[in-house]
């Protein structure tokens, strides 16, 4: 038998229906809402059921497809390392398991080859995107000595020069890492990499720009921990 319909706390005769709805939480899974109003006992003055614009809720499982057109915010959970898992692209039945690497800054990377030219490009969208002052760059030359050195001066932060130190012609691989800034409108704004806390929730400032991974909420203790053993 179905629960009683409880209305929003407003007044019947004003139809205005967005206040908060009341009633019993349910332990098992059920819609947000059905997808037909054609229910013969669902009562004449209850508010329509209506697509919702926002929602909170404690749990929620998806069987199928989700799509999402705006951005998702939020905490993954496990205490775990977060992973990229792709089928393998060759070999039937088998997939491919990679772990997103960690630093203490969100680094962005380009990488290519310099070939018969002594100039990489940076691309144009990093301006204002990272920080030109921690831009580093890694040679690694191919075929014969060339004594590769980088132009200390990098032109507006968006062009790196190289040259060969005994005059050979420059064959290398390149690749080059910068500092994102965590709020493009906001330098000051620094990642803690160690802080004062029990829980991500304790990290200074909040953690409304950040998606945790390694924390599982619902255990409130990392897995790898080791617990204080009783006598």
């Amino acid at each position: 038998m179905a629960e009683e319909f409880v209305p929003p706390s407003t007044a019947a005769d004003t139809k205005d229906c967005s206040g908060a709805t009341t009633g019993t939480k349910r332990t098992d899974l059920k819609f947000i809402s059905y997808s037909t109003t054609g229910d013969t006992d669902y009562p004449d003055d209850a508010c329509g059921r209506l697509v919702h614009g926002n929602a909170q809720i404690d749990d929620l499982t998806v069987n199928n497809d989700l799509t999402v057109s705006g951005t998702i915010n939020g905490t993954t959970t496990g205490n775990k390392v977060i992973p990229f898992d792709i089928p393998h692209v060759k070999e039937k039945g088998k997939r491919i398991r990679h772990i997103i690497a960690e630093g203490p800054e969100p680094g962005s990377y380009i990488r290519g080859r310099l070939k018969n030219t002594n100039i990489i490009p940076l691309p144009d969208y990093w301006d204002g995107l990272v920080d030109k002052e921690s831009i580093t760059v890694t040679l690694t030359q191919i075929g014969y000595s060339q004594d590769l050195i980088v132009e200390e001066n990098i032109e507006w932060g968006k062009t790196i020069y190289v040259k060969s130190g005994n005059g050979a012609n420059i064959n290398c691989y390149y690749e080059v890492w910068a500092a994102r800034w965590l709020n493009p409108m906001d330098h000051d704004e620094k990642l803690h990499v160690v802080y004062e806390g029990e829980t991500p929730d304790d990290y200074p400032g909040g953690n409304e720009n950040f998606l945790i991974g390694g924390w599982d909420y619902d255990r409130r203790e990392t897995q790898w921990r080791e617990v204080d053993k009783k006598d």
